[in-house]
């Protein structure tokens, strides 16, 4: 067993490794040393032509890459110290003051890009670095040619550049800074608690439907003052990225923009969608089953989460912690020794605190660094998940850090897979322990609750976004957006659960849709290619695993469909896709059968 006698504590994260403290005279001197190295760079920028050397381009991405190291590094800092206390005005000072700084370092670095995506493809090839060695820079320079079709000149892409750090960044943290600092107000047991959204929202798993439903209506009442607030602030978003990637970068719709940057074919997504939205029958039938194991005639939206045992068991941290190190240990000790770096070196923030961001997420900065992790662990079971999704997150960096940072991180899509794939382990060891049939049940149903949420929802997020977009563009006003939304909920719905109005405001509630566009797939796609993958893992046994470690271990150092094909995946195919969905209809059947 790994580390047994250890007990594990909630607690914060420390980020001294990436900067050891907030005074000025740290911060100044490595912004010298970074100011520095910026100008020396840019001080080479006249022994860039395309008869020079090939080892002349590999000194200059050295350079590059210790650049980039540095501003993710203080970056870095920024955004997490920000998450941890979004309400800390040092904090956000500090965060302004980085992306400013990072708005000068790609400006001042931009021609490096612009000199390399303006040569011919012939000029190109005979500068790429050669070597098994170099492979990860010649795999970078070769991916940055993807977006040649899409880059301006260089003083349009400075201009924006200012744009966005000055303007759409400074909105979408607005966003954050509103939505972080609300409060709900909730009577559980007699006592009207105040809580943060993630504690709120941890009662959308309780067994008493009444504090389900409770917990909703105090989410949406709270979100639909600020309403009309953030749908403008999505107006704004959307009309922004149009403006710049549709009209001046000439990408062929919005979503063609994350695809691109995803490096996965339009055809693929289209066909992720396309059968997503062929299969809501399937979860359908399972919120009607649901609904019959609940006891009422129909799930309301409520209750979609409701736990089918009539408990509120609470997991302590600690014991989560050894069972989720534990469960990697037996499917190989290299991801348990991995995952045991982010408690021992103090890199995961896990307690609920006020001001902290909500929600979970895993932050890679450095190839050398083990990554951080932030949650907020309530105690629930689905906690536990969660952790093990995370500490997935980070194996999958850590597997890959002998690449070069800007390899290391696998494409959006990909980067669901360790994640994934963890929590399925998780509920394998689960169901293995356990015997009593109706536990059993509730295991399953819980996985299948997961799978809801991580494939259909997340296609219908997109599916919203693609209809948004499109209504902003052709300036429908905001308004209308809420019944776009409900319509959106209907289809995945149908008649199998009642939809309170409430519901209306869930889309302004989604920070993925003003963040980071369209990224909401990328979920599906992870869940879909982990369920292929886990089916193969069941038949192959340990045979299966040298080829996922394989997989792990590219990290974004080769394109997703190559990666892919090795592991014999056609993304573009409608056939894989539906693959995903037969597991999922494989375990509502068994759970159909263990309810007899």
């Amino acid at each position: 067993m790994l580390i047994k006698e250890q007990s594990y504590q909630l607690s914060a994260w420390s980020l001294e490794e990436l900067l050891p403290s907030t005074e000025e005279a740290v911060i100044g001197a490595r912004l010298a040393q970074l100011e520095a190295d910026v100008d020396a760079f840019v001080q080479r920028r006249s022994e860039l032509r395309p008869e020079m050397s090939p080892d002349v381009l590999l000194s200059l991405m050295r350079q590059y890459e210790t650049i980039v190291g540095q501003i993710y590094t203080l970056g870095a800092y920024g955004s997490l110290w920000f998450s941890a206390d979004t309400q800390s005005e040092p904090a956000l000072t500090y965060r302004n003051r980085m992306q400013q700084v990072w708005t000068d370092v790609q400006n001042r670095t931009l021609f490096f890009d612009l000199w390399w995506k303006d040569l011919s493809d012939e000029e190109a090839e005979h500068l790429l670095p050669q070597g098994e060695e170099n492979a990860d820079f010649r795999h970078y320079l070769i991916d940055l040619r993807r977006t040649k079709p899409y880059t301006l000149d260089e003083k349009s892409e400075q201009i924006i550049n200012i744009k966005d750090a000055n303007g759409m960044e400074t909105v979408i943290t607005l966003y954050s800074m509103l939505t972080n600092r609300l409060e709900f107000q909730l009577e559980v047991d007699g006592e009207v608690k105040t809580l943060t959204r993630d504690a709120l929202m941890s009662h959308a798993h309780s067994p008493r439907p009444e504090l389900r439903a409770a917990a909703y209506q105090e989410l949406y009442r709270v979100y639909e003052k600020e309403a009309n607030i953030l749908a403008q602030i999505y107006v704004s978003r959307v009309r922004d990225w149009h403006n710049e990637q549709v009209d001046l970068r000439k990408y062929s719709s919005p979503i063609a923009v994350r695809n691109v940057s995803n490096d996965i074919p339009d055809a693929a997504v289209d066909a992720l969608l396309e059968v997503s939205r062929a299969n809501v029958g399937i979860f359908q039938r399972y919120f009607k089953l649901k609904a019959g194991w609940l006891g009422l005639d129909k799930l309301r939206r409520y209750d979609i989460y409701a736990p089918l045992a009539g408990s509120d068991r609470q997991v302590h941290y600690s014991d989560a912690v050894e069972t989720v190190l534990d469960t990697f240990e037996h499917f190989d000790p290299l991801l348990a020794r991995h995952a045991a770096r982010v408690f021992a070196e103090n890199h995961i923030d896990s307690e609920v605190r006020k001001g902290k961001r909500g929600g979970a997420f895993c932050a890679t900065v450095l190839p050398t660094m083990t990554p951080w992790v932030l949650m907020n662990y309530t105690g629930k079971v689905r906690d536990v998940a969660t952790l093990a999704h995370e500490l997935g997150h980070a194996i999958h960096s850590m597997m890959a850090e002998k690449h070069s940072l800007l390899t290391q991180h696998p494409t959006l899509p990909l980067a669901e897979t360790a994640s994934v794939f963890s929590e399925m382990l998780l509920t394998e060891r689960l169901l293995a322990e356990e015997r009593d049939p109706m536990v059993r049940r509730e295991l399953l149903a819980a996985s299948v609750d997961d799978m809801y949420a991580t494939v259909m929802r997340q296609a219908f997020f997109v599916l919203f976004e693609r209809q948004a977009h499109d209504a902003i563009m052709t300036n429908k006003p905001p308004q209308e957006l809420y019944a776009f939304y409900m319509e959106n909920l209907r289809e995945q719905f149908g008649d199998s659960v009642e939809l309170p109005p409430e519901f209306q405001y869930e889309w302004v509630s989604i920070p993925h849709i003003y963040h980071t566009p369209f990224y909401c797939y990328a979920y599906s796609f992870g869940q879909l290619l982990v369920l292929a993958l886990y089916r193969r893992y069941q038949q192959e046994g340990d045979a299966f695993k040298p080829g996922y470690l394989k997989l792990l271990a590219y990290g974004g150092s080769a394109r997703p469909e190559q990666i892919l094909r090795e592991a014999n995946i056609d993304i573009t195919d409608r056939a894989f896709w539906q693959g995903g969905f037969d597991v999922v209809t494989d375990m509502i059947n068994e759970l159909e059968a263990l309810s007899g």
